[in-house]
């Protein structure tokens, strides 16, 4: 069986894109990484993607929110994909595109608590004593689709956002790689 066909969407640095194209690299996921697409010119996902020889789109917003959906839907038919891997994309995806294809994401707290894109700041504020990671299914809302994976991260006292998403982070990559070998596992199996 030939491996899985894996399309990394990423807007930012890219460290969890950069930890799936090792695991790939290393034989740790039998997959191919056959694009990715990124919404921000300059990102540096991008020169990661380039340095591991992956074809990459970029595909940045338009004023017209259509022609931006139908663009991503278009890349990511013509990619055949058989999972997509939403790695600090940054843009919401429209209902047809999370219909059509399989989209798995992290996010940086444990769902459904802090959904949104300051969810660690959220959680700061908030008092809590620990947060973590989830990886879950992409729906048509906004971080509330199916959980499949989560893990805590402790607090701690001296925490500012930047430090506490950092240690995050770390726990985010490892447990988004482990996650990916159970669902492409999971799909041979099937």
């Amino acid at each position: 069986m030939s491996p899985a066909r894996l399309v990394i969407l990423a807007s930012g640095g890219g460290s969890i894109a950069q930890s799936i194209i090792d695991a790939v690299s290393d034989n740790e996921l039998d997959a191919q990484i056959v694009g990715l697409i990124c919404d921000r010119e300059g990102a540096q996902v991008l020169d990661r993607a380039r340095g591991a020889g992956i074809t990459q789109f970029l595909i940045p917003m338009k004023t017209d929110r259509k022609l931006w959906d139908l663009e991503i839907i278009n890349t990511l038919e013509a990619l055949k994909p058989d999972l997509v891997v939403s790695a600090g994309f940054m843009k919401i995806l429209s209902s047809e595109c999370v219909n059509r294809f399989r989209i798995v994401n992290s996010h940086p707290a444990l769902l459904p608590h802090f959904p949104g894109a300051h969810a660690v700041r959220d959680a700061l504020a908030a008092g809590v004593d620990k947060t973590g990671t989830t990886i879950h299914w992409v729906d048509a809302g906004i971080d509330t689709g199916q959980v499949i994976a989560q893990e805590s991260v402790e607090i701690t006292a001296g925490d500012t956002e930047e430090s506490l998403h950092e240690r995050i982070k770390i726990v985010e990559r490892r447990l988004f790689v482990a996650t990916l070998q159970s669902l492409l596992a999971d799909q041979v199996r099937s």
